[in-house]
C-alpha cells in the first residue's frame, strides 16, 4: 500500500471532487443563485454548512456547482488538446521529414500563445465565457500532447517489433494504431491527468480575470476574485474556493505521479 500511497491519496481526492461535481448536477443544499440578503455573511451552521456570501447565497452550493463548471471546462479543454495533439504527434513520428518539421513548427507557434493570452484574444472577438475558455486552454494543450506523443512514438518506432511489423506488410497507419499508440497509452494517460490539473488552474485564473465562466454561474476563480473585499466580513469566502482549487490540483498531481510510477515498467521495477 505504501508503494502506491500517492496514487491512493490522489485518486481518493480526485474521486471526492468528481463525486461532488456530479452530485451538484442533481442536488445542492440550496439553489446556487438564490439570494437572501437579510441572511448574508452567515457563519457555518447546520443550515448553511459553509455559511453565506455577500448576497446571502449558500457557499457550499456554489462551491459544488463551481466544481462541475471547472471539471467541464477542463475536461473539454484537455479533450481538445489530446484529440488534436495526439494524432499530430503520431503523424510527425511516423512520417518524419517535412511533416515532422511542420508539426513541430506549429507547436512552437502555439506555445507562443499561452492559455491566458489566447483567451484574451478570443474574448476580444467573441466575448468572455466558459466556451471560449475551453477553446483557449484546449489550443494551449495541443502542442503539449503533440510533443509528448512524438517523443514517445519515435522511441517505439525504433524497436525491433516495429521492423518485424513492416516486414509482415503492415502499413504506417496500421503500425501506429496496433503498436505505437498502445505502447505509449500509459504515458498519454499520465500527461492527460497532469494537463487536467493545469487546466483547473487556468480556468480559475481566467475566471478570476473575468474571462471565464460568467455570472450567475459560479466559478472558483470568480469566488476568489470577490473574496478580498469581503474578507473582513467572512474569511471563508477566500479560504473555501482556494482550498477547493488546492485539493483538486493536489489530487490530480498525486494521481498523475502515481499512475506514472504504476504504468512505467522501469519505475515499477524499483518499487
Amino acid at each position: 500500500m505504501m508503494k502506491h500511497g500517492g496514487l491512493i491519496i490522489g485518486g481518493s481526492l480526485s474521486l471526492i471532487v468528481l463525486v461532488v461535481a456530479l452530485l451538484s448536477l442533481i442536488w445542492t443544499p440550496y439553489p446556487f443563485a438564490a439570494q437572501d440578503i437579510p441572511n448574508r455573511f452567515l457563519p457555518s451552521s447546520e443550515a448553511h454548512w459553509l455559511g453565506t456570501d455577500q448576497y446571502g447565497r449558500d457557499v457550499a452550493s456554489r462551491l459544488m456547482v463551481g466544481a462541475a463548471n471547472s471539471m467541464l471546462v477542463s475536461l473539454v479543454a484537455v479533450g481538445i488538446g489530446a484529440g488534436l495533439g495526439v494524432p499530430l504527434g503520431a503523424l510527425a513520428a511516423a512520417k518524419r521529414g517535412w511533416t515532422d518539421d511542420m508539426v513541430m513548427r506549429f507547436s512552437d507557434f502555439a506555445f507562443a500563445f499561452p492559455a491566458l493570452l489566447s483567451a484574451i484574444m478570443i474574448t476580444a472577438v467573441f466575448g468572455p465565457g466558459a466556451i471560449n475558455s475551453m477553446i483557449a486552454i484546449g489550443i494551449f494543450n495541443i502542442p503539449v500532447f503533440a510533443r509528448v506523443t512524438r517523443g514517445a512514438a519515435l522511441s517505439v518506432w525504433s524497436r525491433d517489433y516495429i521492423l518485424a511489423a513492416r516486414i509482415a506488410g503492415k502499413g504506417t497507419v496500421r503500425i501506429t494504431t496496433d503498436h505505437v499508440l498502445p505502447n505509449i497509452g500509459g504515458l498519454l494517460i499520465v500527461q492527460a491527468t497532469i494537463q487536467f490539473a493545469l487546466a483547473i488552474l487556468a480556468e480559475a485564473g481566467l475566471s478570476y480575470l473575468g474571462l471565464g465562466t460568467q455570472p450567475p454561474n459560479p466559478s472558483w476563480g470568480k469566488m476568489l476574485k470577490d473574496a478580498p473585499t469581503l474578507i473582513n466580513y467572512s474569511a471563508g469566502l477566500a479560504v473555501y474556493p482556494a482550498l477547493a482549487i488546492m485539493i483538486t490540483v493536489l489530487g490530480l498531481n498525486l494521481l498523475g505521479d502515481g499512475l506514472r510510477d504504476l504504468l512505467d515498467p522501469r519505475l515499477r521495477r524499483r518499487l
